[in-house]
């Protein structure tokens, strides 16, 4: 990527991929390497740990086929900020299976 550092998004999340399959934005051009053909993916994220644990599923993500770098608009950050400000009365509780890998 030529240098560039991607934004930072969250030092304590994680990226999955979603299910559905991307779009493409023809005219969106990449904000590292300017190529047009942006791919607008699906994901889940997860944000806290134990009791703070919170999971947010289908943020638009922004990826780019050419120089594979992945990042959120600021509106999409904005918007997961006050998801997590507000996760209190916007979160429904649901129990998850969880698993440790061990070498």
């Amino acid at each position: 990527m030529d240098g560039k550092q991607k934004p930072p998004s969250s030092s304590d999340s994680t990226t999955s991929p979603s299910s559905s399959s991307p779009s493409t934005l023809f005219d969106a051009r990449c904000a590292y390497c300017g190529e047009a053909g942006l791919e607008v993916r699906r994901v889940t994220r997860h944000f806290g740990r134990n009791e703070h644990l919170l999971l947010i599923e289908n943020i638009p993500l922004y990826h780019c086929p050419h120089c594979a770098a992945d990042y959120f608009s600021a509106q999409t950050m904005h918007e997961i900020e006050r998801i997590k400000s507000q996760r209190l009365t916007l979160a429904v509780p649901r129990s998850v299976p969880i698993a440790e890998f061990r070498s």
